[in-house]
């Protein structure tokens, strides 16, 4: 029998989410929760998705609009196994109780804190620690990354330490128009920024210091890292671990992905819905590698890296899948993951 899904927000990461359940052959989708009254719902409704009101008085709005609702959030969550919240940061925890009691499996996303489920999650890291859960929540998306890239090398037994930089969008693009940074760079206020304690939640044993900024762009995130390894290693050595795990892929400078706005242009190009790309895109041809130390750096699409792990947070919960690599293999393969972005590059021979 398929888990049966809930999604209560239907913003940037809420509608990746609900898509995500219906392409999944062991979950359906129940329906989708919301406040709004805008064009992001009417959207869901063309789609065929079933629209509940988070509370009474959106579910009045939302009738006044014309919207046809199906019943309240409480309504909703009665008919299934497991609620995934992603409403704005903050307003997850204050839905738990509810979540609570009616019994069901809850997901929630990177704006809560670890305190809030007690437990973090990565899937290629800690899938385990999350089976029969009753709630979870997935690190948010510059975590995810360094979860998914530095955990790769810890796991190969080559990482000692990891110091990066990273440089943020100043907001998502479908919220650009209210707001933002323009024509400046704005440093986080404190060191380490919350991204390198955040990756401990999921792996404790993970040396860690990121640096971050909000720079006057919109679209994804960047990262640079400096790496002691544990040893001198090959360059071939750091690509071997890389490419060992999930959800990273490689792009080339040489082949004219030289900006992050290559990268988003590349994913429209290859038939990604919404231009989403739900890997980690590594910069192959950058990274360097000098004795025991290695430099590296990769792109993060905030909309849509942690939607894999949210369907893989699914199943863990659920127990539909008590194998980690069992679950990501499903998903990245419904979803049409890769590990490169264009096909191999033929060399012509005189």
């Amino acid at each position: 029998m398929n888990t049966k899904v809930a999604v209560n927000g239907y913003g940037v990461i809420g509608k990746r989410v609900a898509d995500a359940v219906r392409a999944m052959p062991d979950m359906d989708l129940v329906g989708v929760a919301d406040v709004a009254t805008d064009w992001r719902v009417r959207t869901a409704v063309g789609l065929g998705i079933t629209v509940f009101a988070a509370n009474d008085d959106a579910a009045a709005g939302m009738t006044r609009a014309g919207i046809p609702v199906s019943g309240t959030l409480a309504e909703l969550l009665a008919e299934v196994d497991v609620v995934v919240d992603t409403t704005p940061k903050k307003v997850a925890a204050a839905n738990l109780p509810l979540y609570r009691s009616a019994g069901v499996k809850v997901v929630l996303q990177g704006g809560e804190s670890h305190a809030t489920t007690g437990h973090s999650f990565v899937a290629q890291a800690n899938y385990a620690t999350a089976v029969g859960r009753d709630t979870t929540r997935v690190v948010s998306c510059n975590t995810t990354s360094i979860v998914r890239v530095l955990g790769a090398l810890q796991d190969a037994g080559l990482l000692a330490r990891a110091r990066g930089v990273l440089i943020r969008r100043a907001t998502d693009p479908g919220e650009a128009h209210q707001g933002g940074i323009m024509n400046t760079m704005v440093p986080e206020a404190a060191i380490p920024s919350h991204q390198g304690p955040d990756a401990r939640t999921v792996r404790p044993d993970l040396d860690v210091v990121t640096i971050a900024a909000k720079a006057a762009h919109t679209q994804t995130h960047s990262h640079f890292w400096t790496l002691q390894l544990t040893r001198p290693a090959s360059r071939e050595e750091v690509l071997a671990a890389l490419r060992a795990a999930p959800r990273i892929a490689f792009v080339r400078m040489a082949d004219g992905l030289t900006a992050l706005n290559t990268t988003v242009e590349l994913m429209r190009d290859v038939g990604r819905p919404r231009g989403d790309m739900w890997e980690v895109a590594v910069w192959e041809d950058v990274l360097t590698v000098e004795g025991d130390e290695a430099y590296l750096t990769y792109q993060v699409y905030n909309e849509a890296i942690v939607v894999p792990e949210t369907i893989d947070a699914i199943r863990a919960l659920t127990g539909t899948a008590t194998d980690g690599a069992t679950s990501i293999a499903l998903t990245d393969h419904v979803l049409g993951m890769r590990r490169e972005f264009l096909p191999a590059a033929v060399p012509v021979r005189d």
